[in-house]
């Protein structure tokens, strides 16, 4: 049965696995590896070259002597066999078959130390002291015939050279490694401080905290615009926030506006029954039933925009089709002088119904806003379908223009729903009392931006409103099969 560690041990095995996980330690022990392996290669091939050069100035400097000998001999010069350390060199003369006829003293009466021929060269072990020699041959001549020369010089001095150069390698590479580490821990640290600065205070920023800012490090590099991104990203998170907030606000008051008047009417039936009947009841049940799904429809409307994966299948839709049914929906709805003598032939590619809403939602508000007259005119431009709606109303400000497509935007947030009065509506609104959620125009907005198209607001001919809707025509849309959505 396995017995878990005590809390101190996990503890400090969980802080001892989490330090090797930080980004500093790793990039301090990859620069160390990484560093401590081309320093490791690098004296490695240090010493091996050290080790032959020196031996090559040793050998050198055996043939150079051997060849002094050579010449010696032949001019018949007798202390051309003297060698100055009996422990560092030494001297043979061969014959021609391999007999030593001469010798310096220290291997007086000793076998050849190395049989070479003439140019050659080999490393030995002399019968002097059984230290490493390299033996070199050069030929030469004698009044007698033809004799090698065998020098033999010691690598002493080579072996202690390197096994010094060697043993400061050895401690001289760890003490380097240790001081890479050391700054490059240092350098990583101080690069990486904005970045945990960074962390800290995203990880204390809540959503009642968005209002807060990442530090920004002075300078344009990486994490400078890191921080800058991120606090941009925090930005439309709080606008989003905000917004989402108002959203449920407005929705909920919205909500709260029916469910009231219908409670009322319920609770006005049931303490006073003489004073209303059941159909009167039914019919105020039923219109704030209807203002209540109208909202939620809308609401259901954006929330499928705001999904980019939610988008409507796209086919060719005949927008004058859709106009002209508008037209015949609100002669009949009031007293409205609506014109659709402007409307020619417009195909566009969509979703019937989302454009259906947009041309519903135009037109219901110019004949809120209008005193007497409407308009419509739709025709092919070069930038696409363009669709016109005028009326007479009293305009909009050019200050408010952007503000109207917004979600539950009214301009005149004071005035009372039901109000039938010109300068008590506001744009935007779609209820059919008169007063709205301000979610119409938003909708007109979304579902333009859903199709690919742009919608604008201006003062009209007719000393009203002017919408100018601009959609790409049926054969210039783009070819996905759904929308892609802003």
């Amino acid at each position: 049965m396995a017995v878990d560690p005590p809390a101190p041990e996990r503890s400090w095995r969980t802080r001892i696995r989490a330090a090797a996980g930080t980004v500093r330690v790793r990039i301090t022990a990859a620069a160390v590896l990484v560093v401590g392996v081309a320093l490791l290669a690098g004296g490695v091939l240090f010493i091996a070259l050290l080790r032959d050069s020196l031996t090559r100035q040793v050998e050198f400097a055996a043939r150079v002597h051997a060849s002094d000998v050579a010449t010696a001999i032949h001019d018949g010069a007798p202390a051309a066999l003297a060698v100055t350390r009996d422990d560092e060199e030494l001297i043979q003369v061969l014959d021609a078959d391999g007999r030593v006829i001469a010798s310096s003293r220290n291997v007086a009466g000793r076998a050849p130390v190395a049989r070479l021929r003439p140019g050659g060269a080999e490393h030995v072990q002399t019968p002097v002291d059984d230290d490493p020699f390299v033996a070199v041959a050069v030929a030469g001549t004698t009044p007698h015939g033809p004799v090698t020369v065998v020098v033999a010089r010691a690598l002493v001095d080579v072996v202690e050279t390197v096994g010094l150069v060697t043993r400061l390698l050895t401690v001289g590479l760890p003490l380097l490694l240790a001081l890479m580490a050391l700054i490059t821990w240092r350098a990583v640290g101080r690069a990486l401080s904005p970045v945990e600065a960074i962390r800290a205070e995203v990880d204390g920023i809540s959503a009642a905290q968005l209002h807060r800012r990442v530090p920004v490090p002075p300078g344009r590099d990486e994490i400078a615009r890191l921080a800058g991104t991120m606090n941009r990203m925090l930005e439309r998170l709080q606008r989003t926030h905000r917004g989402q907030r108002q959203f449920i606000s407005d929705a909920s008051h919205e909500l709260r506006s029916p469910v009231a008047t219908i409670r009322q009417h319920a609770e006005l039936a049931l303490a006073h029954p003489e004073l209303t009947t059941s159909g009167s009841l039914a019919e105020t049940v039923l219109a704030e039933d209807l203002r209540m799904q109208r909202l939620v429809d809308d609401l259901l409307l954006l929330a499928q925009t705001d999904e980019d994966s939610a988008g409507p299948r796209r086919r060719p839709v005949d927008l004058d089709d859709l106009v002209f049914a508008e037209g015949r929906r609100l002669r009949l709805s009031g007293d409205l002088v609506v014109d659709v003598t402007g409307v020619s032939a417009g195909r566009v590619s969509g979703d019937a119904g989302w454009l259906d809403r947009m041309v519903r939602n135009l037109g219901e508000n110019a004949g809120r806003h209008a005193t007497s007259r409407v308009s419509f005119s739709l025709a092919r431009r070069a930038t696409g379908v363009v669709l016109t709606v005028d009326d007479d109303g009293s305009g909009i400000p050019e200050e408010q223009r952007q503000r109207v497509f917004e979600r539950f935007v009214r301009l005149d947030e004071a005035r009372a729903r039901g109000n039938g009065g010109l300068n008590g509506r506001a744009r935007g609104n779609d209820s059919p009392d008169g007063g709205g959620s301000g979610l119409g125009l938003a909708i007109v907005a979304e579902v333009v931006a859903a199709h690919g198209g742009q919608v604008a607001v201006m003062t009209g001919p007719l000393g009203g409103a002017r919408f100018v809707v601009t959609l790409p025509s049926a054969d210039e849309a783009a070819p996905p099969d759904r929308l892609v959505l802003p």
